[in-house]
């Protein structure tokens, strides 16, 4: 038989296991080549210009080789370890180690580079629907074309081919390294199977979960004032990372053993067959994969993180832009508004008109300041929006009373205040005491007043005539009334903000429009959420291959247990039982781990990135849970498939 058929009889016979392989293989270079070709396109110009698009794209491009090189480089190591002994067999029969490497170089070119090309295509055929997306997504109103970049294809081209070089350097060394005898043992000696639980993998599992909880209580705590300079923050945020990774580990590496063995223990050894097939195997096999699966669990908890915070701050992008522009529009100099009112009017678009006088008055809050936190503000003289309470059509305070509104999340984390207390209003030349008596959430003025989040203090109208008429210079604005304009009608708020933008309205920065401010924020943050989840869609299904390849090699090393099992009269429904409860541990443990490790990570700073939590939150790990559980699907219909050939 020559080489050329021997090589044609392997890649029909591995053509059955490199299934899913050939598919990732396609389906990374199909994103690549697309996600390459949005750089060079010319209809993203209007992207790269205005948010610096194109800096964007390049890191997670170099992200993406990064993910994709690992997956394929670990993917070709288990391969080549499953045809060991067919590599041994060929030694045997007297061929050289260069005729055996030429041989699989030939394979993997072949089912390589014939993946390469049909990715390229299929990413030149979905590159126009991925930038209808990223247009959606970012609300840019743009026609997206079907574009070919010669760019991006030798791009593409030169990138995988180096690859494809370390591939093949990696298999020249196994190759030259093994000796026959070696080459039999290398399957059997991959997995480590441990008979007995020692006191020592009990200690580790203890210590595991310890770390784990430890770091998920930290989290917790981080923005809550306990940690009071931003030293004890940085070094709080180290050891959530140390704790959770370092506890990941040791909780594969132990735990689930420690779990396991327990559950065992509480049944007295009476195992039915389903506990013997899930239990038993997750107890012997978890704890050699423990590094890979503290990798994925680690990198999928960052993806889920990044994707929900970004998601989060994409989705409150509307009631963000409520809070810092109270009304549609919100202006400060009175020429402007005569400009641009007399536009609506031109357009015959109705509108209200809103007048707020605003002072900043120093504050002494000390009283009613709850935190520790070290602040670049200080709290005897803090300069706040004063209002008086005739502008607020809900709240109505005495003469010696002071209420706080405006006060957002993010504010109540880093200057929590109490509920009530003594302050100060200080005047150029008098100061005048008043009680405090809580905070509320509206926002009266723009956050060109307010600095930006700081709340504004309601006085009665008394104590701000005497505040105005005792106003300290320096530290006022270089306009003292908000002006709010509200569109009678929603669907003219649109044209509206047209006219807002060609009368030149936001060239002055104190202008600000509504509208205007939650597209800014949906096409920085839609950008972001659109390269995270990029990237995190790429890790998920190589990480979910390098899982399901694993469960492949457990599959074929388990199928003599399979015929003794059905020799001995269990169905194959008694089998496959055992079998999903099997992949609900493999792959539910790595995935809830990543769940949880997301969860605590995203709840102690989402304030930070927006105003809603739990909807954009749970849609992120829906669907990242859906698709992870479609590779626990496929290892089922695997066994089901070596079951059946079992006998």
């Amino acid at each position: 038989m020559s080489i050329n058929q021997i090589i044609l009889r392997n890649l029909k016979k591995n053509l059955t296991h490199y299934y899913l392989y050939v598919f990732a293989l396609i389906f990374s270079v199909a994103l690549y080549f697309a996600f390459v070709t949005l750089q060079y396109d010319p209809a993203m110009d209007e992207v790269k210009g205005s948010i610096k698009g194109g800096a964007a794209l390049r890191a997670a491009s170099i992200l993406l080789v990064g993910i994709v090189t690992i997956f394929l480089l670990y993917a070709n190591n288990l391969f080549i370890k499953r045809r060991s002994k067919e590599i041994g067999l060929f030694q045997l029969i007297g061929m050289t180690k260069n005729n055996i490497f030429r041989i699989l170089s030939i394979e993997n070119m072949i089912l390589y580079f014939g993946s390469l090309i049909i990715g390229i295509f299929l990413g030149f055929s979905v590159s126009k629907l991925i930038m209808m997306v990223l247009f959606k997504t970012i609300g840019i109103e743009e026609i997206a074309n079907l574009y070919f970049s010669d760019q991006s294809f030798s791009q593409t081209l030169i990138v995988f081919t180096l690859i494809y070089g370390v591939i093949m350097l990696m298999n020249y060394m196994f190759i030259k390294r093994q000796s026959i005898l070696s080459l039999f043992r290398v399957t059997s000696s991959t997995e480590s199977k441990v008979k007995k639980l020692s006191v020592f993998e009990m200690i580790i599992g203890l210590i595991g979960m310890v770390a784990i909880i430890s770091g998920y209580y930290i989290s917790s705590k981080l923005f809550g004032g306990d940690f009071s300079t931003m030293n004890e923050l940085f070094l709080a945020m180290t050891m959530i990372l140390a704790f959770v990774i370092i506890g990941t580990y040791l909780f594969y590496k132990g735990s689930v053993r420690l779990i396991s063995n327990m559950i065992r223990k509480k049944k007295d050894g009476y195992l039915n067959i389903q506990d013997v097939l899930s239990l038993s195997s997750i107890m012997f096999r978890m704890k050699s994969n423990a590094l890979l699966l503290t990798v994925i669990t680690t990198v999928s908890a960052l993806a889920i993180g990044l994707l929900s915070l970004s998601y989060i701050s994409y989705y409150s992008a509307e009631k963000t832009a409520e809070n810092y522009v109270p009304s549609h529009f919100a202006l400060t100099d009175l020429q402007d508004v005569k400009k641009f009112t007399e536009a609506l009017e031109a357009n015959e678009i109705n509108y209200s008109e809103k007048r707020v006088d605003v002072i900043q008055v120093e504050v002494d809050i000390k009283h009613i300041l709850a935190t520790d936190l070290e602040l670049n503000l200080d709290p005897n003289r803090m300069t706040l929006p004063v209002i008086a309470d005739g502008d607020m059509e809900t709240i109505d305070v005495s003469a010696d009373e002071t209420v706080f509104t405006g006060y957002n999340d993010l504010m109540q984390k880093f200057m929590t205040l109490k509920d009530s207390g003594d302050i100060e209003l200080k005047g150029q030349n008098q100061t005048i005491p008043q009680n405090f008596s809580g905070l509320k959430k509206d926002y009266p003025v723009s956050a060109y007043f307010s600095n930006g989040g700081l709340p504004v203090v309601i006085v009665d109208e008394t104590v701000f005539e005497k505040l105005k008429n005792d106003l300290d210079p320096d530290i006022q604005k270089e306009s003292s009334t908000y002006i709010g304009i509200d569109i009678a009608e929603e669907d003219r708020l649109k044209e509206a903000s047209g006219i807002f933008q060609e009368t030149n309205m936001d060239d002055n920065d104190a202008n600000s429009s509504r509208i205007e401010t939650s597209n800014n924020q949906k096409m920085n943050m839609g950008l972001i959420m659109f390269i995270v989840g990029f990237l995190g869609l790429t890790f998920l299904i190589t990480s979910g291959c390098v899982l399901y390849f694993k469960q492949m090699d457990e599959g074929e090393s388990e199928k003599p247990d399979y015929t003794i099992l059905r020799k001995l009269g269990f169905t194959q429904g008694d089998l496959l039982k055992g079998v999903r409860l099997k992949q609900i541990y493999n792959f539910g443990i790595p995935l809830l781990v990543g769940l949880l490790h997301s969860y605590f990570a995203v709840q102690s700073g989402w304030f930070l990135f927006g105003t809603e939590l739990w909807t954009p939150m749970i849609i992120v790990m829906v669907l990242y849970t859906s698709l992870y559980s479609i590779f626990g699907i496929l290892s089922v219909l695997y066994y089901k498939k070596v079951i059946e050939e079992a006998l």
